[in-house]
């Protein structure tokens, strides 16, 4: 019997891909994964993609959030918490680790599990311990869901800052001087490790950089101008990491330069300066995210100073076998050298944060910059490649 006059059912569109935005997380840059997340929940695409938050409070807990982005900001020098955008004080989301099953449940005590659909890709917008360091990544490639940014070894180099200038030395980038002093050594022998720190000092000078080895966003860190000031820096940098970094000062200008995957490969986008800022001693954390201090994009280089230091952020990306994106970090010396600070796998992406700040100067508009992240990740399998 011909089927040419019978009804035909109406042809569903297809779904559209689900974005899990999981934010918040158990280190000190939990406040700020928050206001990162607000500003990519207002950018991202919601005629392309359909859009889940989750947050993670600071002791670990995952729970489903308003999708309320004007909430996640920064307001009368407060940074929010994910507790502030909960849908409940008691309900928590479960993500499957079956690599064949990508549905999200979330439950309360005392209630039946509700199913809330599958997720096709994450997108983590956590920083620091427990979220960029590869823990995340690690949980995601057991459950196969793709997800933005680097993978497991990658974001694990880009959050030990020890680990990761080895690498950059074994590939002829050049970085500064440092000690590192792990917790091990430390509670051996804190005097030994003490004089490791002053011997830096002796070589190389005053100021040193004391730092948490695996923190970002400038938290922990303290510019020691003598001797005095040695112990409080590592009792605070130690308050974040029992793994320490000290670094030499290299006195020059702070440079920045986005990396960017595209369909060919990764790109560069015109580098930014950080200009001292007025009223901090270095580029702190207040500086950053409280008072705001500008960059300036593009940075006033010389056409081949900017082709330089693209190049190098490019080979910095590649060094570590990052994907996604990367905020590669330099110091332009007198001598007119680039030496690398650091890089930054998942990058502030705030509404001041320099990464989209360079790449809107190089031409991609934020919601772009979070469109082609969400595509490169759907273009990747999870497990080894």
């Amino acid at each position: 019997m011909s089927t040419e006059n019978l009804p035909q059912s109406p042809e569903q569109p297809p779904r559209k891909p689900r974005v899990a935005v999981v934010f918040g997380g158990r280190s000190s840059e939990h406040g700020i994964s928050t206001v990162t997340a607000g500003a990519v929940l207002s950018a991202i695409d919601r005629t392309k993609y359909d859009v889940l938050p989750i947050g993670i409070t600071r002791e670990g807990r995952w729970v489903l959030t308003a999708d309320e982005p004007e909430r996640m900001a920064i307001t009368d020098r407060r940074v929010p918490a994910v507790e502030d955008v909960a849908d409940s004080a008691d309900g928590g989301v479960v993500l499957p680790v079956d690599p064949g099953n990508r549905e999200v449940v979330y439950s309360e005590p005392g209630s039946v599990p509700k199913a809330l659909g599958e997720v096709d890709v994450v997108f983590p917008v956590l920083h620091g311990p427990y979220g960029e360091d590869g823990t995340l990544q690690g949980l995601l490639e057991l459950s196969g869901v793709p997800y933005v940014g680097a993978g497991v070894l990658a974001s694990a180099v880009g959050q030990d800052k020890e680990y990761m200038k080895r690498i950059f030395t074994s590939y002829g980038l050049k970085v500064g001087p440092y000690v590192v002093i792990r917790p091990r050594e430390w509670a051996q022998d804190e005097s030994a490790a003490r004089k490791k720190i002053i011997d830096l000092a002796a070589e190389h000078g005053w100021p040193l950089f004391v730092k948490p080895a695996r923190a970002g966003s400038s938290i922990g860190i303290t510019k020691v101008d003598d001797l005095s000031g040695l112990d409080e820096a590592i009792a605070t940098a130690q308050a974040h990491d029992p793994k320490i970094l000290v670094e030499a000062a290299v006195r020059g200008r702070e440079i920045e330069c986005g990396v960017l995957e595209f369909e060919d490969g990764p790109r560069a986008s015109v580098p930014a300066e950080i200009p001292p800022p007025d009223t901090h001693a270095y580029y702190d954390f207040e500086a950053k995210y409280i008072d705001s201090t500008p960059g300036i994009v593009p940075a006033p280089l010389t056409p081949e100073e900017t082709a330089e230091v693209q190049e190098l952020a490019v080979q910095a990306f590649e060094a570590v076998s990052c994907e996604g994106l990367v905020r590669a970090d330099f110091f332009l010396t007198e001598d007119g050298e680039f030496v690398i600070n650091e890089i930054n796998t998942l990058p502030g992406f705030t509404p001041i944060s320099m990464y989209p700040q360079m790449w809107q100067a190089s031409g991609v508009s934020y919601p772009e910059l979070i469109d082609r992240l969400v595509q490169a990740a759907l273009r990747r399998s999870t497990g080894l490649r």
